[in-house]
């Protein structure tokens, strides 16, 4: 006999950080800070699809203090793409980098090419080491199986 057994979000979300870079940030007054990034609902469909509930860092300001308010933002154009609502966070500047730990579960299985964008890669660190252990998708890559 053979067992096969899916591992799931109680062995393996804790294990990824999904790493996005900011774009730009649009204040409404009084109503919220939106924050843009360079991923969303194509690398990661659960807040969207289940209203997941992820935290989120600033991972290049680690000792920053001062702080606010902010929404990150997907960079699809759904109103749904949210990836964190109402997060306190270092004031971001476009560059930043931001973390979001504990995505590890379904956020590739679940990846998608909505409106045609690549998927990223996947890097596995351990004791310091780092390795690519899937590249990033590129446009031609997408275009690779349409015959005409």
């Amino acid at each position: 006999p053979e067992l096969i057994i899916e591992p799931g979000r109680s062995m393996v979300g804790r294990a990824g950080v999904a790493i996005y870079t900011v774009g730009v940030t649009k204040i409404i007054p009084n109503v919220r800070t939106y924050v843009s990034l360079d991923g969303g609902m194509g690398d990661n469909i659960r807040p969207a699809l289940y209203e997941a509930q992820y935290e989120a860092v600033a991972a290049n300001k680690m000792s920053d203090t001062d702080f606010e308010t902010v929404t990150l933002a997907g960079k699809y154009c759904e109103t749904g793409d949210i990836l964190v609502k109402d997060v306190s966070l270092p004031i971001l500047d476009s560059g930043d980098l931001v973390a979001i730990p504990a995505s590890g579960a379904y956020c590739i299985a679940m990846s998608s090419n909505y409106n045609m964008n690549p998927r990223p890669e996947i890097v596995i660190v351990s004791d310091g080491d780092s390795r690519i252990i899937r590249k990033r998708e590129t446009y031609q890559d997408l275009m690779a199986l349409d015959l005409s």
